[in-house]
């Protein structure tokens, strides 16, 4: 654990925060946290019914037709979604606190950059969650639905359960495949991720990117052609921006 420098208080020990101050400081930060996911959980579960209206009002408009099939399901409907949001709603709390939590520790630079990192982190995970919203969860609906066509006479009566629990997933992968710019500069700033490595290795990821792709969408290859292609072109800005960062961080190396 870093050394944090004039904390005043019994904690202290000669200006600098002992074990016990350290526990201490986390358990009041992590208290913080749990307080703010406890309101935001409390609020989401009582809005839960506009949400779930939100999210299921881009199935009903290609066709789709929800059931619950258990009599408790409709209820931890309403719980996930209340999880999810809250956890959602607190991760830019968590994300302050864990800056505050370790910037005492840090060097000037390293603060800045981690700074940055958070700030910019969390827009990206937005600007992810609205292309799945706008753009990669209406395509899979609809091609999902329409797949057979008038092959098969069916009609699509989906689980509450299921469908959210498909939505979210999708959310929650593209939130985090946005992220992958914010994360390899910082590595770079840091000195962890060098340029010449994503170069080296490009062939690799993209083959990678597709096979996760193929993973984490339904078993068709628009879905999968429609969640790569933006991970790819992420990773080619991931490769500017680390190699803008890794030139940063030399230049002030020989300085």
């Amino acid at each position: 654990m870093t050394e944090r420098a004039q904390v005043p208080g019994p904690a202290a020990e000669g200006g600098k925060m002992t074990i016990r101050g350290h526990l201490r400081e986390l358990r009041r930060r992590m208290v913080i946290c749990g307080v703010v996911f406890a309101a935001a959980f409390a609020i989401c579960f009582y809005n839960a019914g506009t949400i779930i209206r939100l999210l299921t009002d881009m199935g009903v408009r290609y066709g789709y037709q929800f059931v619950y099939i258990a009599p408790q399901e409709l209820l931890m409907v309403y719980f996930n979604v209340a999880i999810t949001c809250g956890v959602l709603v607190d991760l830019p709390v968590i994300a302050m606190e864990i800056y505050r939590f370790s910037q005492p520790g840090l060097k000037p630079g390293e603060q800045k950059s981690l700074l940055w990192a958070l700030v910019f982190g969390g827009m990206c995970f937005v600007v992810g969650l609205l292309f799945a919203y706008k753009i990669s969860v209406p395509f899979m609906l609809y091609f999902l639905i329409n797949f057979s066509g008038d092959a098969v006479p069916v009609t699509a009566s989906i689980s509450i359960q299921q469908f959210l629990s498909f939505v979210m997933t999708v959310f929650v992968i593209f939130g985090c495949v946005f992220e992958m710019p914010v994360v390899s500069a910082l590595l770079a700033r840091l000195g962890f991720l060098k340029p010449e490595w994503m170069l080296k290795y490009r062939k690799y990821a993209i083959v990678l990117i597709f096979l996760i792709a193929a993973i984490i969408t339904p078993p068709d290859v628009a879905s999968q052609v429609l969640v790569a292609l933006p991970m790819v072109l992420l990773y080619e800005i991931s490769i500017a921006l680390t190699r803008a960062f890794y030139q940063e961080r030399l230049k002030e190396a020989e300085a």
